[in-house]
């Protein structure tokens, strides 16, 4: 895999500057994205802040040859304890950064840019591109139907957009996405998954800016492939005036023919991958809720006991509650609880059979080229919608939201209920849930191969790039 992504003709050497969102998935993607240019001959300079920068050493995962770290000022608030004030965040990354990365573009050494490479959630960086004349490719590293439907929120209803203060009917939040924006969404996908972060309306003051700006950008990317979301690709190509290049799945398969083994700074962490190999096929679930928004303390006991009792072996990546998850589930050898794990690798990894997860798209991502299904346990932001795509629309998963009492907690039985069935290779539902899961990987592998969507994709960009340096 790794070789298909750079086997293409490394004659031009063009700069391209890559700017993430400050959040652990979004550098995550661009990172990606960024080794994915290097290895086709680009020198990519990745903009950090200065804690990021320290994060991205600490983490032992040495950037690919290509892609050189450079850093702003600490002019935001910290990663750690984000969440509790998510909106001031968003309001600093949209206010504060954008003058020090200008200074830093100022003192960068070598050729100048032939490209900005943006996410789409800091959208001052068009500006920037469009004052110096440098082209920018924003990237989205959401999913294609999610832009879709606030690329369009000036068609949804009134009683969503507005102030939300007379709560609908059932049946009006069970309406169907499509049924506003024809032809340019999932016709699985609900305005019920849309309602939650439409009333954050803090939240929804910066994301229709970012969607906004790709108007003023010179091509789209999204991190997912073409095959996800046709439809919903081409509508959009038909109504932006720039190009869109899907270009995933955007996830770090060009590492995994690596033969080392990162510990992300913690060389007590016991060798996961030798109790992986210890367990039968398709046996473990993989357990992450990723690293931003936790559930809560009663949500996640509920979880612990569903799994303990469930008896299915697990691998969970969990941080800070690490010590009352090992207390609730006592002394077994069915499973392993760390901090940090390689976690593309490990969901490749044979033994690996299913993914209790909170349905970021990275996350669901790396599930689909694994070809592993997945439990859905959507939190925030565009996760109920990415849940909603792969338990109904690519069918790759099966939904644990539904189990969810009036107060909104998961119980341990159901829970323990919901990780049998999806661990047991006996039912039928589960079969095709694994057939559907295999033929995504599939389709993931080809999109990224030599000649594949994907692949071609990032050529065309890669010539844009050269045509500007």
């Amino acid at each position: 895999m790794a070789a298909a992504a750079g086997d293409e003709p490394r004659g031009c050497c063009c700069h391209i500057v890559a700017v993430p969102f400050p959040g652990r998935g979004h550098v995550n993607a661009m990172m990606n994205l960024s080794r994915l240019l290097a290895a086709r001959g680009a020198a990519v300079t990745f903009v950090v802040t200065e804690e990021w920068l320290g994060l991205l050493r600490s983490s032992s995962s040495t950037p690919a040859d290509g892609v050189r770290l450079r850093a702003i000022p600490n002019v935001i608030p910290s990663e750690h304890g984000r969440a509790a004030d998510h909106s001031g965040f968003l309001d600093a990354v949209a206010t504060e950064m954008e003058a020090p990365f200008e200074r830093l573009l100022d003192g960068l050494e070598g050729a100048p840019p032939a490209a900005l490479v943006a996410d789409a959630y800091v959208p001052w960086v068009v500006g920037v591109g469009n004052r110096r004349g440098v082209p920018v490719w924003q990237l989205f590293p959401m999913a294609a139907t999610f832009f879709s439907a606030y690329y369009h929120f000036d068609r949804l209803p009134a009683w969503l957009t507005g102030d939300g203060e007379h709560a609908p009917g059932s049946d009006k939040s069970d309406q169907r996405l499509g049924h506003y924006i024809s032809s340019q969404a999932s016709n699985t996908i609900r305005l019920s998954d849309l309602e939650p972060l439409i009333h954050n309306k803090r939240a929804v003051k910066h994301i229709l800016p970012a969607i906004s700006s790709v108007r003023n950008a010179q091509c789209l990317l999204f991190t997912t492939m073409y095959e996800l979301e046709a439809s919903v690709i081409d509508s959009l190509q038909s109504v932006l005036s720039c190009p869109v290049y899907p270009i995933g799945p955007c996830v770090p398969y060009i590492t995994l023919d690596d033969h080392w083994t990162m510990t992300n700074g913690d060389t007590s962490q016991v060798d996961y991958f030798k109790w992986l190999d210890s367990q039968p096929v398709n046996s473990v679930l993989y357990v992450s809720l990723g690293s931003f928004v936790s559930v809560s303390a009663s949500q996640l006991d509920e979880i612990a006991l569903g799994l303990a009792a469930s008896e299915v072996r697990f691998l969970w990546i969990i941080r800070e509650q690490s010590p009352r998850v090992r207390e609730l589930i006592g002394d077994t050898d069915k499973g392993m609880i760390l901090p940090w794990c390689e976690k593309l690798k490990v969901l490749c990894h044979s033994s690996v059979g299913g993914f209790l997860t909170h349905c970021g798209m990275n996350s669901t991502l790396e599930a689909i080229f694994a070809g592993v299904p997945m439990l859905a346990l959507p939190l925030f932001f565009d996760q109920p919608l990415d849940g909603r795509l792969i338990v109904e629309e690519w069918k790759i998963g099966m939904n644990l939201w539904d189990c969810a009492s009036k107060d909104g907690l998961i119980g341990r039985e159901d829970i323990a209920r919901a990780a049998k069935r999806l661990m047991s290779s006996d039912e039928p539902e589960t079969k095709a849930v694994r057939r559907r899961a295999l033929e995504w990987k599939e389709a993931s592998r080809r999109a990224v191969d030599k000649g594949g969507s994907s692949y071609r994709n990032l050529s065309a960009l890669m010539e844009m790039a050269c045509a500007s340096a």
